[in-house]
């Protein structure tokens, strides 16, 4: 398509989960609902259309042993926009990855700056390993590399209990979070265990990663903070093989990991039913491969959230609480057309049929 084509994109438009629309068009680039007049050079698309997916917890820039060329960077956004993310939420990264807003043909990115963990207590070359004195320091300055989201370790193995741990005293991460939140950044945490979820949300926490460790008691803390979760089920898929690798050394950390895997489902289940807000992220990155978003939407399904709520997970709600537009009026026209609906069957995602980034059919 030149600069001067329109795009007409009719079927089904998925402007919310019951604002459906006919038809967009695309001119310039952004998205109008009023045919362009004079429009001569126009290409149609047609399907079912949704806001490009987001995945609120991926990793680009970021492999199994640190950060990455730009060229793997790269081929990682890529993969991604295959797969219909087209808005990421990059949930922790050494990498400088802020070459990639100069480039129209990759994904949006939202970053948390670079993890922050507790010495020793995290995956080696990923985070900045501080003691608690720091932390409200590195935290400021992580706030202001960022786009507007900080990430904390909230917890890990700890080598003298054998077992997961918090890793912050609580008077050190209600003083960062505080301080995040006075630069203007929201905060989120890895959490994969129980005992750090209430000192996290009583100091005010927005999100919480993972969350396995979600009780009947901390549930309702949750619910009544708003404090949201993103439970990335496609990696905590990956606990029993972990588990088995951790048997010999960490038994009781092996032990816990599984027991946090088989209750996954209704874990998820009891946050989203008490009124826990829940989006879809996969956890890229890492160990685990780019493109998994469907994925994760078909995971949260299985765990009991309605197919329109799960996808709202990775569209018009993720979108709303990212603070970044969907198919609105006069908003960058990013989005994805599939055969079926969506609402119907999640699985349709993970079979594109165009991907439309910045105005353009790349896909």
């Amino acid at each position: 398509m030149s600069d001067r084509a329109v795009l007409h994109v009719k079927g089904r438009v998925l402007v919310g989960p019951d604002d459906v629309r006919d038809e967009l068009w695309v001119v310039g680039g952004r998205i109008s609902y009023e045919r362009p007049p004079g429009a001569r050079d126009i290409r149609t698309v047609e399907g079912w259309a949704l806001p490009g997916l987001v995945d609120a917890h991926c990793h680009v820039g970021l492999d199994a042993h640190g950060p990455v060329p730009d060229d793997v960077s790269e081929k990682q956004a890529l993969t991604d926009r295959e797969a219909g993310t087209l808005l990421i939420r990059d949930a922790g990264s050494p990498s400088d990855t802020r070459w990639i807003d100069d480039r129209a043909d990759l994904p949006k990115i939202i970053r948390a700056g670079r993890h922050i963990a507790r010495t020793r207590r995290y995956i080696r070359n990923y985070a900045h390993e501080i003691e608690p004195e720091d932390l409200v320091a590195y935290v400021a300055q992580e706030a202001r590399r960022g786009d507007g989201w900080v990430k904390l370790v909230g917890d890990w193995i700890d080598r003298e209990t054998g077992d997961l741990g918090a890793c912050w005293p609580r008077e050190a991460v209600t003083a960062a979070i505080a301080e995040a939140h006075r630069l203007g950044a929201r905060v989120t945490a890895h959490c994969f265990a129980e005992d750090s979820l209430r000192d996290l949300v009583e100091a005010g926490i927005d999100c919480v990663e993972h969350a396995t460790g979600l009780t009947e008691e901390t549930i309702p803390l949750f619910a009544s903070r708003g404090v949201a979760i993103v439970p990335t089920l496609v990696n905590i898929a990956t606990f029993p093989q972990l588990a088995a690798g951790g048997e010999t050394r960490f038994p009781r950390w092996s032990a816990h990991m599984r027991a946090l895997h088989e209750r996954r489902y209704d874990t998820v289940r009891a946050a989203y039913d008490a009124g826990v807000p829940v989006y879809v992220g996969t956890d890229a990155g890492g160990s685990l491969a780019h493109g998994l978003v469907a994925g994760e939407v078909a995971e949260l399904v299985t765990a009991g959230i309605p197919p329109v709520e799960a996808l709202s997970a990775t569209t018009w709600g993720a979108r709303r609480w990212l603070g970044r537009p969907g198919l609105d009026e006069g908003a960058p026209a990013d989005l994805v057309v599939y055969e079926g609906d969506p609402r119907a069957d999640v699985r349709v995602l993970a079979a594109p049929r165009r991907v439309v980034l910045n105005g353009r059919v790349i896909g």
